[in-house]
């Protein structure tokens, strides 16, 4: 495709109504977010209705869920860092900048799975045991783990380097990348976990195939003559500055999704201490459902980020202010009436995961707890996004830190002194409300200021 073909197709993002813009960009994003997150969601659905050993093996593999997304943390600077930046870059209409961010992301996430990949073998066991395992959930957990390992690079790659297909205003082929990977893990998960009789290890075998197909399209789509923006060998070698600059943005995508995985520790911690196994199981349930809702929302984001970078990087800056107020209101919107039918409906969504009647009871009467702080948590999910598309790592980054490391951390190891293990589930809401409150009143204060030539200038 001509270089003229391909400014045409960027430009768009500046120029198209924002309906139709957004209902582009934003539709296969969020198809690919929730397929994604088909990824987990179908293997504990599978594993949790296993015979007899459903609701152990459902907790040993959730168990793991510290460890997995701490790994799929580190295509946070990638995805939600270099990806926003580049687009800045393309709104700036420097293309070789934008294709060494690339070059450089990929040679950041390959020494990432080395480094990632050799402590977790060497002490995945332990690391269990302190994250939640008991004896009766250690061995699926490590059955899963070791198995999910092998496929670290293909996690990195494919959650990392897919943002960088969707600034270039191509959300249809980002979302096959994802889409491919899922389907082949839908109809693998079966075939391995109960046709093959592999249990727990047929489900991490059938993700780390169906990771490998998404990350082989990913790249492939990347180094071919398709792409606007290639990975070229030329930018492959890091260079300093732009690591500087991706970290920068990306830490605080890269915070937020490590403390996920801190915070599951903590949290499976205090319900094995306060409540046994069975607490346990239930978070990994709720966790899942959690994830699930906030997948169209992630989705809905990740869309409109590029076309607000670039429309921040080209100075359009009332075109911005309409961008961001339906990213906020619809976040808000989806996540208000979601949390609603998890709160009245706890047990319809518990028995997705699981057929024994104790671990669903133990949903119904813990969900609404939990999951209240969602009915404002929608605001924050729209502004944290709006903040990193906008070039604004330090605000937040502040937002990432106060609610998961400030406030749920140290509440959820507080709170069960005075509340048991009804004080684990306290924590969350807690933390949702005061930081999405906070969140609002930064935005309001910070983006006028944002939205200026001088600020724009300070973006390298």
């Amino acid at each position: 495709m001509s270089a003229a073909k391909e400014m045409t197709r960027e430009e768009r993002m500046a120029t198209e109504s924002i309906g139709k813009l957004m209902a582009s960009m934003t539709l296969p994003s969020i198809l690919a977010q929730i397929i994604n997150i088909l990824y987990s969601i179908i293997d504990r659905i599978y594993i949790g209705h296993m015979e007899g050993v459903g609701a152990n093996a459902l907790t040993g593999v959730g168990v793991t869920f510290c460890i997995t997304v701490f790994i799929s943390a580190f295509s946070g600077f990638v995805n939600s860092g270099a990806a926003p930046l580049a687009a800045i870059w393309l709104g700036k209409q420097d293309r070789d900048h934008a294709e060494k961010i690339l070059g450089n992301s990929v040679s950041f996430l390959v020494i990432c799975t080395a480094a990632l990949m050799a402590v977790f073998y060497a002490f995945q066991r332990p690391l269990l045991y302190q994250f939640g395992a008991s004896d009766a959930t250690i061995d699926y957990a490590v059955d899963y783990l070791t198995i999910y390992l092998v496929g670290t690079l293909f996690v990195e790659l494919a959650l990392g380097l897919n943002a960088f297909i969707i600034c270039q205003s191509r959300p249809g082929t980002a979302m096959l990348s994802v889409l491919i990977g899922a389907v082949a893990n839908i109809i693998l998960d079966p075939i391995f976990i109960f046709g093959l009789g592999m249990g727990v290890k047929g489900a991490a075998v059938a993700t780390v195939i169906s990771q490998a197909l998404s990350a082989a399209w990913v790249t492939g789509f990347l180094l071919s003559e398709k792409s606007s923006l290639k990975i070229r060998r030329k930018f492959l070698r890091l260079e300093r500055g732009i690591l500087v600059s991706i970290f920068s943005l990306g830490i605080s995508p890269f915070i937020m999704r490590a403390t996920e995985s801190f915070i599951s520790i903590v949290l499976n911690r205090g319900l094995q201490a306060y409540g046994g196994d069975l607490h346990v199981g239930a978070l990994t349930i709720m966790q899942s459902v959690m994830q699930l809702f906030s997948a169209p929302v992630g989705g809905f984001t990740q869309g409109m980020t590029p076309i607000v970078s670039y429309n921040y990087g080209a100075g359009n800056f009332n075109r911005v202010k309409q961008l961001y107020r339906w990213m906020i209101g619809l976040c808000f919107g989806f996540m208000f009436v979601s949390t609603v039918t998890t709160m009245i409906f706890p047990e319809f969504y518990a028995g997705f995961f699981t057929n024994e009647t104790a671990l669903a009871e133990l949903v119904g009467r813990v969900m609404p707890v939990f999951m209240a702080g969602m009915l404002v948590f929608g605001l924050q999910n729209g502004i944290q996004p709006t903040f990193l598309a906008l070039g604004q790592a330090k605000v937040s980054l502040f937002i990432a830190v106060l609610r998961k490391i400030i406030l749920l951390i140290p509440l959820a190891i507080i709170l069960p002194h005075f509340f048991g293990v009804m004080g684990v589930y306290y924590a969350e809401p807690i933390s949702d409300i005061i930081s999405a409150t906070t969140a609002s009143a930064l935005f309001l204060v910070n983006i006028k200021k944002i939205l200026s030539a001088e600020s724009l200038a300070k973006i390298r």
